[in-house]
């Protein structure tokens, strides 16, 4: 089943130790990232056929992305490369138990810059769905050119996947923020939100409070804590699986991959199959948390079944 999805796509450098402040880092790993684009090359590894749109600067680390992206076997036709700005840059710091937060340098970078008339509608077409984030929402020409490809995406009866992606030192200020994070709620039939990002939208943890006419899911992530699935009807939690965590960067990402890969193949069975959805995704998520970086570390469909067929032989 085809998806794409839309959004940023950066490099991510990655420190070769925890617990140091960026600038008291000594090395660091690049590292091909962006939320959209992980869950684009997570879509693929998962037997999905992927296709990624956005923009890169027409530089090194545009073209870097792009052969990254290529490889993994992601169709990115709708990739551009903009001569007007570079391609983006996060630096990622570590804590001791692998959190980590970013630093960004895009003021602006390319992907903000790209407008409607880049977005390549045609590819859209005859996708099953369309996936995209929060932080092409932050600000113009950006916003047009999101809200346009997800607006033609529901008009052409795509199912439409969102991640809110809090990353608050990116937007002016937290009602800029709250605005911008709650428009995606309007067009998403599947979500997912950390704990994190549910109590800064609602002010709690009422999950519920985010549905909207068209939610068919809302997926809240709890960290080491596992997760809960939330339909209209009912709501599973699954627990956690206790790894050695080297670096969280792109987790959340390949949650929402297995999500969407789930949704698409439960079909009309999705209430139940909940709870497999949700432990398929926690492994996923697990996964990607003991490797460095977050496109080097999403699994394949084999690796996730293969990491779950070991997680039941130690629970025997």
């Amino acid at each position: 089943m085809s998806v794409v999805c839309f959004g940023e796509l950066l490099i991510d450098f990655v420190p070769t130790e925890k617990g140091v402040t960026v600038g008291a880092a000594a090395q660091f790993i690049k590292a091909a990232g962006g939320a959209p684009a992980n869950v684009a090359v997570a879509l693929s590894r998962l037997n999905h056929a992927a296709t990624f749109l956005g923009q890169v600067g027409d530089d090194p680390f545009g073209h870097f992305l792009a052969q990254t992206l290529q490889a993994s076997g992601v169709n990115i036709e709708g990739l551009r490369f903009s001569q007007e700005a570079l391609t983006a840059l996060a630096f990622v710091e570590l804590s001791d138990s692998a959190d980590r937060s970013f630093i960004f340098y895009r003021k602006p970078s390319a992907d903000m810059l790209m407008r409607p008339e880049d977005v390549a509608f045609d590819l859209i077409q005859g996708q099953r769905v369309f996936h995209f984030g929060s932080i092409s929402l932050i600000s113009e020409p950006g916003r047009s050119a999101t809200l346009a490809a997800v607006e033609y995406a529901r008009n052409n009866g795509l199912l439409i996947s969102y991640d809110p992606n809090l990353r608050m030192n990116l937007w002016p200020d937290r009602e800029a923020a709250h605005a911008g994070l709650m428009i995606g709620f309007d067009y998403a039939q599947v979500v997912k939100v950390s704990a994190e990002e549910l109590e800064f939208l609602t002010g709690g943890s009422d999950a519920m409070a985010l549905f909207r006419p068209q939610t068919l899911i809302l997926a809240v992530t709890h960290g080491a804590e596992g997760a809960a699935l939330h339909t209209r009807e009912e709501a599973v939690s699954v627990p956690a699986f206790a790894v050695n965590a080297v670096d969280t960067t792109g987790a959340g990402d390949a949650f929402m991959a297995a999500l969407i890969s789930g949704v698409l193949e439960a079909g009309e069975s999705l209430a139940d199959q909940l709870a497999e959805i949700g432990r398929f995704a926690c492994a996923a998520g697990a996964i990607t948390a003991t490797i460095k970086g977050a496109i080097p570390a999403l699994p394949t469909r084999q690796q996730i079944y293969g990491f779950l067929s070991r997680a039941v032989g130690d629970q025997a």
